[in-house]
C-alpha cells in the first residue's frame, strides 16, 4: 500500500528518491566487482607465487640428481659425482675405455704393458703403485674423489675405500660380453659419456655380427696360453671364452678345467684333440718377458699334425686380452684378426 500510494501522487518526489538510491546500488555494485577483482588478482598471484616455488624446489632436486649417480658394481651401489676428480685407476681395461671415451685419469700404476691406456689430450698421470700393490701414501696426498679397480686389485678393495669411494668393476668372465657392455654403460654415464659409450658399443657390435657370420660352421677350436716352454688350455668360461660364447666357434674339449690361468696341458693333447682352429695368447710377450716366441714354441711335429696347423688356421690373440679382456680396444684387436682369419679359410 504505502508503495503504491507514492507512485500516483508523488511522481516527482519518487523521481528524486530514485536517483540517489541508483546511484548508491551502482557504487555498491562497482565495489563489490572492484573488490572481487582484487580477491581474485591476490589468489592468482599467490597461486603463481606457489608454482614459481615449486618450480623452483624441482628445479633444485633435479640438480641435485642430475650431479650425482648410483654405480652398480662388485661390492654393491656406490654414489659418486658425475665427473669425479682427481679420479685413479687400477685396472687395464677401465684404462682402455676411458681412453677410448677421451676421459683423463689423474692417477694409475707403473710398468703397464699396453697401448692405448689413457686419454691423448691429457697430462701424464701420477703413479700410484703397480696393479698389484697401491701406493697408498701417493693416494692420500692426491685425495681422490674415486677409485677404479679390476680383478688384479680387488683384493685392496678394503684399503683403498678407506681413503675414497672404490669401485670394483672386475669383469665376469663367464659372461664376458653382458659384462663388458654394462661396464663400458657405467662408465659413460659416470663420467658424462653416455652417448660416446653407446657409439663405442656399436663399434664392437657391429664387428662382432661380422665375425659371427663367418666363423658359423667352420670348424671347432681351442684357446691355448703359451708361457714359455710350458701351455694352458682355456674353456668358455674363461677370459678368452669369447671365441665361444659370443663367436660361436665350437669347443675341440668341453671338459677343460674352469682356472684362472687354464688347464695345463701338452703338445700331446693338442696332437689328440686336433682342433680345426688354435686360438693362441703368447703370455711372455704379452707382459714384456724375453722368452721363445708362442709360434716358435708350437712349431714341433705334434702340433703339426693337428688341421689348424696343417691349413694355416692358428690365431694369435692381442696381449690385451690377456691383461684387459673385456676392454674397447681388446674387442675391436682381437675381432678384427679373428675376422681376417676366417675370411682368408680355405
Amino acid at each position: 500500500m504505502f508503495t503504491t500510494s507514492l507512485s500516483s501522487s508523488h511522481s516527482t518526489n519518487t523521481s528524486f528518491f530514485k536517483r540517489p538510491l541508483l546511484t548508491a546500488m551502482t557504487a555498491a555494485l562497482f565495489a563489490s566487482i572492484g573488490l572481487a577483482g582484487c580477491s581474485s588478482s591476490t589468489d592468482s598471484e599467490l597461486d603463481d607465487s606457489k608454482k614459481e616455488n615449486k618450480t623452483a624446489d624441482a628445479a633444485s632436486n633435479d640438480a641435485v640428481s642430475v650431479t650425482t649417480i648410483d654405480v652398480d658394481t662388485v661390492k654393491g651401489k656406490v654414489s659418486l659425482p658425475i665427473n669425479p676428480s682427481p679420479v685413479v685407476v687400477y685396472d687395464m681395461t677401465l684404462m682402455q675405455d676411458l681412453a677410448a671415451l677421451d676421459v683423463a685419469v689423474d692417477g694409475m700404476p707403473s710398468s703397464l704393458h699396453l697401448d692405448n691406456l689413457q686419454s691423448k689430450k691429457q697430462p701424464d698421470p701420477k703413479e700410484v703403485g703397480t696393479v698389484f700393490e697401491p701406493d697408498l701414501e701417493a693416494l692420500n696426498a692426491m685425495q681422490p674423489q674415486a677409485i677404479l679397480v679390476g680383478s688384479r686389485m680387488a683384493e685392496k678393495y678394503n684399503a683403498l675405500s678407506s681413503i675414497a669411494p672404490t669401485l670394483d668393476m672386475s669383469i665376469d668372465t663367464a659372461n664376458i660380453y653382458d659384462s663388458s657392455k654394462q661396464r663400458l654403460h657405467d662408465l659413460g654415464a659416470l663420467f658424462g659419456k653416455s652417448d660416446q659409450a653407446l657409439r663405442l658399443q656399436q663399434n664392437i657390435d657391429g664387428l662382432i655380427e661380422q665375425t659371427q657370420v663367418l666363423t658359423k660352421n667352420k670348424g671347432n677350436g681351442l684357446v691355448v696360453m703359451v708361457n714359455g716352454n710350458k701351455l694352458s688350455a682355456y674353456g668358455d668360461k674363461s677370459r678368452f671364452g669369447f671365441v665361444h660364447t659370443v663367436l660361436g666357434v665350437p669347443m675341440v674339449d668341453n671338459k677343460i678345467e674352469d682356472a684362472r690361468h687354464g688347464q695345463p696341458v701338452s703338445f700331446e693333447y693338442l696332437q689328440k684333440t686336433n682342433p680345426d682352429w688354435l686360438f693362441v695368447l703368447d703370455r711372455s710377450a704379452a707382459i714384456g718377458e724375453d722368452s721363445v716366441g708362442a709360434k716358435a714354441v708350437l712349431d714341433n711335429p705334434l702340433v703339426a699334425q693337428t688341421t689348424a696347423w696343417k691349413k694355416d688356421q692358428v690365431v694369435y690373440l692381442s696381449p690385451d686380452s690377456y691383461l684387459a679382456f673385456g676392454g674397447y680396444y681388446q674387442w675391436m684387436q682381437d675381432l678384427t684378426t679373428i675376422k681376417t682369419a676366417f675370411s682368408n679359410a680355405k
